[in-house]
């Protein structure tokens, strides 16, 4: 049996599979292994060092870390509210079948998809005189929403004709099409590539401290600074544990909102077949 894109390994294939995993994973973990004797050197798992997350000065580091999290999560949360929609729109322009429309906005995404995030936010902030928060949420709504955009135009070009002729067939408009057939299976089909972009669109929140936003980046070097350099590893170890622990989270939530809609469209076809219709053959 064979694949459209390979051919199935055989045996010998498998087995060569088998111990280029096995070498790798001895690899990986004797590089751990080199860095944790490395550090254990440099006396980086000494308790002291870590007294500043359970002992005297706990509460001042964590409320520092919280507030960080905080404006982290802010920004994050209102770019992702703001880019998502107008990353749709933009999609929706850039397919257009108008060349006046899809010529323009192709040529804004081209711009936006090349233009540094940093460079945006100062932008915003220069230009126009706004806070720094207003400066964050620009930036990684103009980006992102470029990102957006192309991430759904690939899926509803995915999808098979069949789609859009039968939308039309039955009578919808060109836009009613779009978002009544197309675009939701273009959100199924590309949401694993639509997490991705948020957990980056997150880690991205670390680029504000350029501009004087102080999120949990911002914070974290605050408290290092202040802390003495003894606690520079503690404090960026924690930071970059806060953020793994909030990319998962998002991961997981959008695995389980996948599985969701997958379990809602099982229960769908099996409430028509039960119901008198054919299934078709396969």
């Amino acid at each position: 049996m064979s694949s459209v894109l390979y051919d199935v390994p055989g045996p010998k294939a498998r087995l060569y599979s088998f111990f280029g995993s096995v070498a790798g994973t001895l690899v990986i973990l004797g590089v751990l292994a080199i860095a944790v004797f490395t550090l254990a050197q440099q006396g980086i798992f000494d308790a002291n060092r870590w007294e500043i997350f359970y002992g005297t000065e706990a509460p001042d580091v964590w409320n520092l870390i919280l507030q960080g999290l905080g404006a982290t999560l802010a920004a994050a949360a209102v770019s992702a509210v703001i880019a998502f929609p107008l990353g749709v729109a933009l999609c929706l322009l850039r397919i257009s079948l108008v060349p006046w429309i899809r010529v323009p906005t192709q040529v804004v995404l081209e711009f936006l998809r090349g233009m540094p995030v940093v460079l945006m936010m100062f932008f915003v902030l220069l230009v126009f005189a706004t806070s720094q928060f207003v400066a964050v949420v620009a930036g990684l709504v103009l980006y992102n929403s470029a990102i957006f955009a192309e991430i759904l135009r690939a899926g509803i070009q995915s999808l098979p004709k069949g789609q859009r002729e039968a939308g039309l067939a039955i009578g919808l408009q060109s836009f009613q099409s779009r978002m009544i057939i197309e675009l939701p299976q273009a959100i199924r089909r590309m949401l694993p590539s639509l997490v991705a972009q948020l957990v980056v669109l997150l880690k991205d929140t670390s680029l504000g401290f350029i501009v004087g936003y102080e999120e949990l980046l911002r914070k974290i070097q605050i408290m290092a600074d202040f802390l003495g350099p003894n606690f520079l590893f503690p404090a960026f170890f924690m930071g970059a544990a806060i953020y793994i622990l909030i990319n998962i989270a998002v991961s997981r939530l959008a695995i389980a909102i996948e599985r969701r809609g997958s379990k809602k469209a099982a229960g769908g076809v099996e409430h028509a077949t039960a119901a008198g219709a054919v299934p078709t053959a396969k």
